[in-house]
């Protein structure tokens, strides 16, 4: 366990919390506000962005015309897949890097030119989508070519999200060698760890593929192979999203302590967990090439069952453990009768819980589950290239890591800020508004899919085409429920924006006190953070944490038995 020493070196460089007896660094509070603040505006774009291809896929609406569709599609999936969720989680990494070791980040200066990068990089970008030169979609397959400057702004905002991994790095030998912590490093700053590695990977990759691509738009190179393009860009795009679930699994950690002084049930079968991640997780990207004719399909067996199991695994320990630590102290404090009174009497008025208990639980059963039965061989051929894809997106993407960063946000930024969360009427709406919308696109945009509604056709009526296709009258409906559900989420992201953006630009001056409310005294959430001596338990003195793991692991194997049910009835054998 990590043993984080009580004097600071430097204490000029900190500022310490009235309330959490948290020591922040103050570049690294500075940097957390610019990369919040910068990411809400890009959640803004691209959520504006997606209730246009939301009001166009909903049949009865079929708001834009075929050009705008695909500029908005594009802008879309590069705002929220890219540029929203990779600028906050660059913010957060700084603060989980130095906070719960009492750290100061390694050149901050460096810290700032990667924002600047990054930003320049999406602006570029964004432009070129918005002008109609960069109409290729989020993974812009050749023989698709944009103009030159898009590929470009990618490259640099890919770099500008490159350097900070290895900031971390720096971070934690200059800690190590300021002895700002002794023995291992507290769980969240080893999750951040994790995260940097496979940032590494994950934008050295586009650059192996990005720059032959931005020369191939220049006409300096003849040639780009698509299916070499394919196996790298997912390489690059699918690992980025392991990247958000090795962060808001952090968060959900970091959460559980600040609320309930919660610890993991086994903090070395936690870590071994996010180890998982690093060696298995990636390769779940092949569940993208299993209907792609250049691939073997030895290589694609072993990554989508032998590997992915490790990393199906990983997430089945963070289940347990995140849930069955809260569980834990909540019985603790008198809250024993039954298996869930622990849970009926947690905070959920409060969005910083209601947010990330929501995004706990939407993303196993819709996001892990959708995400492990489409990586099957077999139950891929049922949805490939269908709208089952996109909803399996929103079940990780938005239900998952964004629901995760909405709730962290309403904690961190007035702790950095020391500012009273504005608008607390909106904020806690916003994460049940938000949830109910994504999981309800979601959930029906997936059994679309399973109806054979395209993936990327602006118009699933196909009226313009040489060969139409009548889909039913339940096609139709499951579609207008599924964009139902993404203009609902979009009112919740609105609520979200506006609370956290008033904070940060004009909201009141908090006093000692006017934190949200915590279940430890103050100073102690911090200890709890750090790591401790706590005994490690084995999870059989959590009963209600065990139960809602079973329904989980019932509710796969059926699911997984319904889709091969379903494989069957479309793919006779006699």
């Amino acid at each position: 366990m990590a043993t984080i020493m009580a004097t600071l070196r430097n204490p000029q460089d900190f500022t310490t919390c009235p309330d959490t007896g948290l020591n922040i660094n103050k570049p690294v509070a500075n940097l957390v506000k610019i990369h919040i603040l910068t990411a809400v505006m890009m959640l803004l774009a691209g959520g504006i962005l997606g209730l246009g291809v939301a009001l166009t896929r909903w049949p009865a609406v079929h708001l834009l015309p075929s050009e705008w569709f695909y500029i908005f599609l594009t802008g879309h999936g590069a705002a929220v897949l890219l540029f929203w969720v990779h600028i906050f989680s660059v913010g957060i990494a700084y603060f989980f890097v130095t906070t719960p070791i009492n750290a100061r980040l390694a050149t901050p200066k460096i810290a700032w030119l990667s924002y600047w990068l990054m930003l320049i990089g999406a602006a570029i970008a964004t432009v070129m989508v918005l002008l109609g030169q960069a109409t290729v979609m989020f993974s812009a397959y050749p023989p698709l070519k944009a103009h030159p400057l898009f590929y470009l702004g990618v490259i640099l905002f890919a770099v500008g999200a490159l350097v900070p991994a290895f900031l971390v790095l720096a971070t934690l030998v200059k800690a190590k060698n300021e002895r700002t912590f002794k023995g291992s490093m507290p769980l969240t700053t080893f999750g951040v760890l994790i995260w940097a590695i496979i940032a590494i990977f994950t934008w050295v990759m586009g650059a192996v593929i990005m720059i032959p691509t931005w020369l191939w738009s220049m006409g300096l190179i003849a040639n780009i192979d698509p299916q070499l393009y394919r196996v790298i860009f997912w390489a690059l795009a699918h690992s980025t999203q392991q990247m958000n679930i090795v962060l808001h699994i952090t968060i959900w950690y970091t959460l559980a302590a600040v609320l309930f002084g919660a610890r993991p049930l086994n903090e070395k079968v936690s870590r071994t967990a996010f180890v998982l991640y690093l060696f298995a997780l990636q390769l779940g990207s092949v569940h993208h090439l299993l209907s792609d004719p250049g691939t073997s399909f030895t290589w694609r067996t072993f990554n989508t069952s032998y590997a992915a199991y490790l990393a199906v695994l990983g997430s089945l320990i963070h289940g347990l453990t995140v849930p069955g630590g809260i569980e834990l102290a909540q019985r603790r404090r008198g809250l024993t009768h039954g298996l869930f009174e622990w849970l009926r009497k947690a905070p959920w008025d409060n969005p910083i819980f209601s947010g990330f208990f929501l995004s706990l639980i939407l993303f196993g059963f819709i996001g892990g589950i959708s995400g492990v039965t489409m990586s099957n061989q077999q139950i891929n051929m049922t949805v490939h290239n269908t709208f089952y894809v996109p909803a399996h997106f929103h079940g990780t993407v938005a239900t998952g890591t964004t629901l995760a960063f909405i709730a962290f946000s309403y904690w961190i930024v007035p702790l950095v800020t020391r500012r009273k969360l504005a608008y607390p009427g909106l904020a806690k709406m916003s994460t049940w508004i938000f949830g109910l919308g994504m999981g309800t696109f979601a959930l029906f945009g997936m059994a679309a899919g399973h109806l054979g509604v395209p993936r990327r056709h602006w118009d699933i009526t196909y009226a313009d085409a040489a060969l139409p296709f009548d889909f039913s009258a339940m096609a139709h409906m499951i579609m207008t429920v599924a964009e139902i559900g993404a203009v609902i989420g979009g009112f919740g992201a609105l609520f979200y924006i506006i609370s956290i953006l008033s904070t940060l630009l004009g909201g009141k001056v908090l006093a000692k006190g006017a934190l949200p409310a915590l279940a430890e005294p103050a100073g102690l959430v911090a200890a709890r953070m750090h790591g401790g001596t706590e005994p490690q338990h084995k999870g059989l003195e959590v009963p209600g944490s065990l139960v809602l793991c079973m329904v989980l692991l019932v509710f796969l194997i059926v699911y997984y038995f319904a889709q091969y049910k379903y494989l069957a009835t479309i793919w006779g054998i006699s």
